[in-house]
């Protein structure tokens, strides 16, 4: 199995007590502008009759947009109420990816009898969902909108940006590219329109007869008017390795991974990519006690990341860690919320905001019962563990 194919796998103040041991002399991080904000975990309400859940977007107020129990779902108001998304026509399953400022949510979803997957679109209130894609089979149908109501995905092979419903650009492939590559995926759109995702190509190299494969992240400024970026990475020209971009804040920072698997070592490696995009990615380094680490998503102004810090055994992940990173320093541990199901609960993050919230999920390890999280005033909480 090669890299590419794998990718396509409420606390009290007591709980903070619990934690106390576990925090290194640094203690938690602290974030700019948290000052009336106060340090809670809260599991999200499921759908009726279904389990589990994640966060993976954040819209006006009080609205969080993910998943529940593998349908599309979004939460409102302080007592977080849950409501169902509808699934496009003959779609099973799916999840919400983000909201615009408008109510306007973009998503996932896929169809059993194939395995098909399209990006659909959904406006709070409405009686259905869209298709927004052609349905296609091995494809990951990422898709992205920002808080303008801007979307991108790709749409039969071709990389797209929607407004209204009408798509007004095509994003072209970099013209340094090597031969056969195209874009596998749009991940991110922030505030000014920038656009990142991920390209793939592949030839075959007879002079040396070897098989020559990169996966890079890509940004595309918005308008239109310039050039895509090709951002750098440590390892190409190998399909072992995988470089992704996952999300670009309103500076323009890319923050995602290198993935890495061959002959089952695999290996997550966090990236994080500045303007103007003329150097390598930095490594933030990992969680104490993790050796694995990617970063799924930032908050739009406030310099914070999250994902996820894995632990693999036999080359199957076998502990999951939220992760928060400030932007600077050591990546940081998010508790485990306190009343999660079972006894080994795993956490994931993939979303943050400026006012200091994450979004994310809880599964149990043995029971695989799960909840959809968000941590409030994440940055209060967020410690060291020690390894």
């Amino acid at each position: 199995m090669n890299a590419i194919s794998r990718r396509s796998a409420t606390a009290a103040a007591g709980a903070a007590v619990v934690l106390a041991g576990l925090i290194t002399g640094a203690g938690p991080a602290t974030a700019a502008g948290t000052a009336a904000c106060t340090p809670s975990v809260q599991l999200l309400p499921a759908l009726p009759g279904l389990d589990g859940g994640t966060v993976s977007g954040f819209g006006a107020g009080l609205l969080a947009v993910g998943e529940s129990g593998g349908l599309p779902a979004y939460w409102t108001g302080a007592e977080h109420t849950v409501h169902a998304v509808p699934l496009p026509a003959g779609f099973d399953r799916g999840g919400v990816k983000a909201v615009s400022a408008t109510g306007l949510m973009v998503g996932t979803a896929a169809r059993d009898s194939d395995g098909a997957r399209v990006a659909f679109t959904h406006q709070q209130g409405a009686a259905a969902s869209e298709a927004l894609t052609a349905p296609a089979v091995g494809s990951s149908a990422d898709v992205d909108v920002n808080a303008s109501g801007r979307v991108v995905a790709v749409d039969r092979g071709v990389a797209k940006e929607w407004v209204n419903g009408k798509v007004v650009r095509e994003l072209p492939v970099p013209e340094d590219a090597i031969p056969g590559t195209r874009i596998i995926s749009l991940t991110g759109i922030n505030k000014r329109g920038d656009i990142v995702g991920t390209a793939s190509g592949s030839y075959f190299d007879a002079d040396n007869d070897i098989e020559v494969t990169k996966t890079f992240p890509v940004v595309w400024p918005a308008g239109g008017g310039y050039p895509p970026y090709s951002l750098q990475v440590w390892n190409g020209y190998h399909r072992s390795f995988a470089t992704i971009g996952r999300d670009i804040d309103d500076r323009g920072r890319v923050v995602g991974l290198e993935d890495y698997y061959y002959r089952n070592d695999p290996k997550l490696t966090p990236a994080v990519w500045k303007k103007p995009y003329d150097a390598l990615p930095t490594d933030p380094g990992r969680l104490a006690g993790h050796g694995h680490l990617e970063l799924s998503g930032s908050s739009p102004t406030t310099n914070v990341a999250v994902g996820t810090a894995t632990t693999f055994e036999e080359s199957w992940p076998s502990h999951f860690q939220a992760v928060y990173w400030p932007g600077k320093g050591a990546p940081l541990a998010l508790p485990a919320p306190a009343g999660a199901p079972g006894d080994v609960p795993l956490t994931r993050a993939f979303a943050a905001t400026d006012d200091d919230r994450v979004g994310g999920g809880v599964v149990d390890r043995n029971t695989r019962a799960g909840s959809a999280v968000i941590w409030n005033c994440a940055s209060r909480q967020a410690y060291a563990p020690r390894s």
